[in-house]
């Protein structure tokens, strides 16, 4: 089970850097999505084929990569953009950013008090290199398209963190994880819809704009 798990997580993690190396918005849904797919995968891999756990398998990969990226696919179509063109950080340094977080969560998560069963797994510091992943995301791009694209990497890591309770509370962490995510990225392309029809543009630096 660990070696599946493990290398479920290396693909996320190696996922997690092509989100911070691209520019074409459309490259970036795609990593997103083949993510949420393989991270479905991860429920029956680590606790078994019970019903809870297809459940939660099935409902992820279908919300998180088949559903929602269909939904930023229209988007993408309506709004005509191609590219985050002027990041806050660069496309190199935020890679840098992204080995550095990836390693301090590596020695952080040698700290934690994990049980004895998930102590050898990376899937922790990878839930934590994810979260920071989706956080430098949406703190140093500037398309809204694109900050929901980091906030969905960063709910994967938080989600990735939540499976190793899947069996104490199993009920709460599958309603928790989907709707939250379902909720968080309705309310976003609400706002992404306001931004492009006020501002002819999803730029957030226009939202300066809003102030009294």
């Amino acid at each position: 089970m660990g070696q599946f798990v493990d290398l479920i997580v290396i693909l996320a993690l190696a996922l997690n850097f092509v989100a911070l190396a691209v520019s074409r918005v459309r490259t970036l849904i795609h990593a997103v999505a083949v993510q949420g797919i393989i991270l479905g995968l991860l429920p029956i891999v680590m606790h078994g084929p019970g019903i809870h756990e297809i459940l939660l398998s099935v409902g992820t990969v279908l919300i998180k990569g088949i559903v929602i990226p269909n939904l930023l696919f229209h988007a993408l179509r309506e709004v005509n953009i191609q590219r985050e063109i002027k990041p806050l950080v660069n496309f190199i340094a935020s890679l840098v950013l992204g080995a550095i977080g990836t390693g301090l969560a590596i020695m952080f998560s040698g700290a934690l008090p994990l049980a004895d069963e998930h102590a050898g797994l990376l899937l922790v510091p990878a839930s934590l290199a994810t979260v920071l992943t989706g956080f430098l995301i949406l703190t140093t791009r500037q398309k809204a398209i694109v900050l929901v694209l980091g906030y969905l990497i960063l709910e994967n890591g938080i989600f990735m963190f939540g499976l190793l309770l899947l069996e104490a509370m199993p009920v709460l962490v599958e309603a928790g994880v989907l709707l939250d995510l379902f909720t968080a990225v309705f309310v976003m392309g609400i706002i992404i819809h306001h931004i492009n029809r006020a501002f002819d543009s999803l730029s957030t630096e226009h939202l300066a704009e809003l102030k009294e």
